[in-house]
């Protein structure tokens, strides 16, 4: 039998709850959506008291107080399916929500391939998903997004202070490195000269060769001779040389471990060791080297591996 005490929490329980479904009728709704640790992230389990107090603290004075606190400090997921014609930076704007958080807590990698149909996980909140390392702690987590311990803690509805490695945290208020948003969004570089795409990066037909395929380095971008070279990102000129291949080159050092290469010019106007800006002139369009006519060959290296240029360029 229930002892009194336990009777009057749970009667205090039953009357907040009916409280808050009176003041926000899709509360009820909103219990359905996914929450970021139903049990807790961090292990643990929601005692009468803790729920007692929890609720007390979204249920002050005022109903419209109590509804506004609980929406900000838990965490709640609705869901959107991908119309056709949207994109994330349009549907972030309608959501009232940042870029980052759509993409972070979709996982999205590339916006340019959303899909149509594909259904996103949309949270009541901003914020960035954290995978935790081990050695990672609720203290040092915090101190790296420059958010509040508090807040991480009530967001994944942590009831201790473990947290097991390989968990997503959701960090409230915390963004992307722009560095990786530009990434994800293909806004890294700007076109290093203006032309169609004549030869893509990947596999294709040897065009000395027929018979046989070949893994094509970067992107060939039609041009006539002597069209300006731009850099397609601020850097310094860490090489300038010639090759029997690439014929005159240049290659720049820029941030976060890029590198860009430039083959074919017909004309080299920078000098190794040169600071050039984003779309600064760094050399012509040309055919020097094993070429079929004018064009420029450009390449793009992350941390010393081959990339495709097209997914980073605006």
């Amino acid at each position: 039998m229930l002892s009194l005490e336990n009777s009057r929490n749970i009667f205090r329980l039953a009357a907040a709850l009916c409280l808050l479904f009176v003041v926000k009728p899709d509360f009820g709704l909103r219990l359905q959506r996914i929450q970021a640790a139903q049990h807790g992230i961090g292990g643990g389990s929601l005692s009468v008291e803790d729920a007692e107090s929890a609720i007390s603290d979204v249920l002050p004075e005022t109903a419209a107080i109590e509804q506004e606190v609980f929406r900000q400090t838990t965490l709640l997921y609705d869901s959107h399916e991908v119309q056709k014609g949207e994109n994330i930076s349009e549907l972030a704007i309608s959501l009232g929500l940042n870029q980052d958080t759509i993409i972070s807590v979709n996982k999205i990698t590339n916006t340019r391939l959303l899909q149509i149909g594909k259904v996103l996980k949309i949270p009541n909140q901003d914020g960035i998903l954290h995978n935790v390392r081990s050695g990672d702690t609720l203290g040092s987590i915090a101190e790296k997004y420059k958010v509040e311990t508090e807040a991480v803690a009530s967001a994944n509805e942590l009831f201790s202070d473990s947290i097991r490695a390989d968990t997503d945290l959701f960090i409230p208020g915390a963004r992307l490195d722009w560095v990786r948003l530009q990434e994800i969004n293909g806004d890294l570089f700007i076109w290093p000269v203006s032309g169609a795409i004549t030869s893509p990066y990947g596999y294709r037909r040897d065009p000395f060769n027929g018979s046989r395929r070949q893994f094509h380095t970067g992107l060939d971008i039609r041009g006539s001779t002597g069209t300006p070279i731009k850099a397609a990102m601020s850097g310094r000129v860490s090489k300038v040389g010639y090759d029997d291949v690439l014929g005159n080159y240049v290659m720049i050092s820029h941030h976060s471990g890029y590198r860009t290469l430039y083959g074919h010019m017909s004309v080299v106007r920078v000098k190794t060791g040169a600071y050039v800006g984003t779309g600064e002139r760094i050399g012509d369009v040309g055919s020097t080297g094993l070429s079929t006519g004018p064009h420029l060959h450009f390449m793009v290296y992350k941390n010393g591996a081959m990339v495709n240029p097209r997914a980073l360029i605006k």
